[in-house]
């Protein structure tokens, strides 16, 4: 992974002086609130109902032990005890005080870490595939990309204010694992005929209150031309983006209101200004940047024995098995695979971790997969490098400590947002209405007979629980100072991407498990084979799920 140098070291300590000095002046009284508001959202620091929240990054959701300990004693010791993993990798801190942020920023610069540009209208954290270098699909390792991407976008004094914020995302796989879709740009690694690496470039993707699934407008970008072609894409956006409405600022709106097309030929005249300038990459920068993202000591393993083993391991132990089927995903070393710790079991809110948990994560990565630690798009942990001689001793390790619910794909491995329980901005609860399908659903063999199933749950139209792009959304609304509950169906944020089809009118929040119960129970009925959710709903349309979840009212 990416290491500091004394320059990076530098620019963190210095931004956590200036934000302590800035602190101290905002609770003595000399910064109003107006001027405390960019320069806490510069630095991550949110405002929230009940106490305010900072949002610690974890670039393309990469953490070594060290940082992940680190990570612990914050939370034990500025915090509750708990983080909150994020949809877009990062970490969250839900109970710190005002007064101790700027002990919290320079705890985490002695372990290489900060939470600048994970709030304010700027370009935020770089997002990517949890399984980046591993994926036996991989067409190449988009994380050196990313780590490329962060380098020129972190303090980028032309990009510090933007009509709004910014979001980008990076996949170097066939299978979509990092929603590039809908991300203001998503960028897709291909190769040409002769076998060179460039980019896909998506512009004008996002979720919240007017979705939009991304648009191509540059099927093959050379790499040499990363920087240079993203730099022109925020320069149109940055002087062409709406600022005298919020609702309206993301780039998506202006793709939308121009068109694809149009916004295409806007960059690539504003590229040509600037297009074999400095910014330019050549390949020694892209091979120093690959430098950092090097395989780990792998040994040379009997895959085939391993196999056996696990097969013996599988049949005496059934809840091994499942744990193997839904837990475990294949690795392009032979003898290894990646495990994905559960972070949703019954009772918990999705993407929760205690600090007695982030030090047993620490452990196990030492111990089973040279200590590196990934953070995932949907609310879990990864370990990347497992001996898959060793899955069972890990899952025995693993049951104890809450880490190994087989639940990974299914129904009950939701993306939910904090909601209403914590964020100012929620129209209604979130957790609550995880938790309640998590109780109503707790059946693994039924989970497993649905098959792979994603359910997303927002509190607001914001859609931090990306409910649009869930096989089954649910978006948390205000009816009358009452929260009541919107379902979609039929969204996916894979390379199918698609915005989901409300159902109808909203359900209080008793009712919703009984809705999802009827949703599945429909779904059952009308599955062909081993068909997916979205494939059935895509075959009988949304008609079939309106009668049967409405019948009553009519």
């Amino acid at each position: 992974m990416y290491q500091y140098d004394a320059i990076d070291q530098q620019l963190v300590d210095q931004r956590v002086a200036q934000f302590r000095d800035q602190t101290r002046r905002y609770l003595n009284g000399e910064i109003t609130d107006q001027e405390f508001l960019p320069l806490r959202l510069q630095n991550g620091l949110y405002i929230q109902r009940l106490a305010p929240m900072l949002r610690i990054a974890v670039p393309y959701g990469l953490l070594s032990s060290r940082q992940v300990r680190k990570l612990a004693h914050i939370t034990r010791t500025y915090d509750k005890g708990y983080a909150h993993v994020t949809t877009r990798q990062n970490i969250q801190l839900n109970w710190p005080s005002l007064e101790e942020v700027p002990d919290i920023l320079a705890e985490l610069a002695e372990v290489q870490m900060h939470s600048i540009q994970t709030s304010g209208n700027c370009i935020r954290n770089v997002t990517s595939d949890q399984f980046a270098g591993i994926a036996p699909d991989e067409i190449e390792d988009p994380r050196p990309w990313c780590e490329i991407i962060r380098q020129w976008s972190t303090f980028h004094p032309e990009f510090a204010f933007l009509p709004r914020k910014f979001k980008i995302a990076v996949s170097g796989s066939q299978q979509d694992r990092a929603a590039i879709q809908v991300h203001d740009i998503g960028l897709q690694i291909v190769k040409n005929a002769e076998g060179e690496t460039g980019f896909q470039v998506y512009v004008g993707g996002g979720l919240g209150r007017t979705p939009i699934i991304g648009s191509v407008i540059r099927e093959f970008l050379p790499w040499q031309h990363l920087l240079t072609y993203l730099e022109a894409i925020l320069r149109v956006y940055n002087r062409y983006g709406r600022r005298d409405n919020k609702f309206k600022a993301r780039i998506k709106i202006l793709v939308k209101a121009w068109t694809p097309e149009a916004f295409a030929a806007k960059v690539e005249e504003e590229w040509q200004h600037f297009k074999d300038t400095p910014t330019t990459l050549t390949h020694e920068e892209v091979e120093r940047t690959r430098s950092f993202f090097t395989q780990p000591p792998y040994r040379e393993l009997d895959d085939a024995a391993a196999e056996q083993t696990l097969a013996s391991h599988k049949a005496e132990h059934l809840a091994f098995a499942r744990w193997l089927e839904r837990n475990v995903t294949a690795h392009k070393q032979p003898g290894y695979a990646a495990i994905t710790l559960s972070l949703k079991p019954t009772g918990v809110p999705p993407g929760d971790v205690t600090a007695a948990q982030l030090e047993a994560i620490a452990d196990l990565a030492d111990k089973y997969s040279f200590g590196e630690i990934r953070t995932t798009h949907h609310q879990n942990v990864v370990l990347a490098d497992v001996e898959k001689a060793r899955l069972f001793e890990f899952w025995q390790e693993a049951k104890p400590l809450g880490f190994a619910t087989p639940n990974v794909g299914t129904l009950t491995d939701m993306i939910c947002c904090p909601g209403g329980d914590y964020c100012s901005l929620a129209n209604a609860k979130s957790i609550p209405v995880a938790e309640a399908i998590q109780r109503r659903f707790d059946d693994l063999d039924y989970l497993y007979d649905l098959g792979d199933m994603t359910l997303n749950i927002s509190g607001c139209m914001n859609a931090c629980g990306h409910h649009h792009v869930g096989n089954i959304g649910i978006l948390g609304v205000d009816k009358k100072g009452e929260e009541f509950y919107q379902i979609q169906l039929g969204g996916s944020s894979e390379r199918d991407s698609a915005l989901g089809a409300v159902l109808g009118p909203s359900f209080k929040q008793e009712e919703v498990p009984d809705v999802i119960e009827k949703i599945l129970t429909l779904f059952g009925e009308k599955r062909e084979g081993d068909e997916s959710f979205n494939d059935t709903f895509s075959r009988i349309g949304l008609e079939p799920f309106k009668e049967r979840i409405y019948a009553k009212a009519h």
